[in-house]
């Protein structure tokens, strides 16, 4: 449970960095509704490890009536994630999210092939998300497919094939329309690489650097 509280806290603090709107560690715990339902799920999903389904079930179904968030406690994420805004996210059982990653709502990670030959199918059937992914609002990313590290989708974005590291993909089926040779870590709200933006971040790092 203890290195459960310190990714908490990491997660607490990518409200911090990426949220604007967000001033301070305690509006980020009373008034995100996002870190809420991820507190949630870290409760829960130490208990599914622990073989508590049915119980870490019941409380990944309290956080969807609290959130309107539904996370599986099954699902693996990892540290420094952010759910912005986050009505109508859908995480399922297979999904598995990397470190930092920002997702905006309405956003489903959901399961195809989800019947075969011989019934149910209880393998993997969820995407798999790497890290520093940004994932624009009422995108839907589809099946037991990856998405590399650095990549940016926009909104409302149907993704139903592997994405390479790198890539800025949109529309309907999803097509990448931008690839980069960066592999360090950019953050933009949704996704939009706007010469602001660019400038902000290199001007945060340079501030971080700066301060050790």
């Amino acid at each position: 449970m203890n290195e459960n509280y310190k990714t908490i806290l990491q997660d607490i603090q990518a409200i911090i960095d990426r949220d604007p709107a967000t001033n301070s560690k305690l509006e980020a715990i009373l008034c995100s509704s996002g870190l809420h339902a991820i507190i949630i799920y870290r409760g829960a999903h130490w208990l599914w490890r622990k073989n508590w389904h049915l119980m870490a079930r019941i409380i990944s179904q309290m956080a969807r009536f609290f959130t309107g968030i539904e996370i599986h406690p099954a699902a693996k994420i990892g540290k420094g994630f952010m759910i912005d805004h986050g009505m109508g996210v859908v995480i399922g059982e297979t999904a598995e999210i990397g470190d930092n990653v920002t997702m905006y709502h309405d956003v489903t990670l959901g399961g195809r092939k989800l019947y075969d030959a011989h019934g149910k199918k209880l393998a993997k059937r969820h995407p798999t998300v790497g890290n520093n992914v940004t994932i624009g609002c009422g995108a839907q990313i589809l099946g037991p497919i990856t998405i590399g590290n650095n990549v940016k989708i926009g909104s409302n974005a149907i993704v139903i094939e592997n994405i390479p590291n790198n890539s800025t993909v949109v529309n309907q089926p999803a097509y990448i329309v931008k690839k980069s040779t960066a592999t360090e870590e950019i953050f933009c709200a949704y996704g939009i690489e706007t010469a602001q933006c660019l400038h902000t971040t290199k001007q945060r790092r340079k501030k971080e650097q700066n301060n050790i």
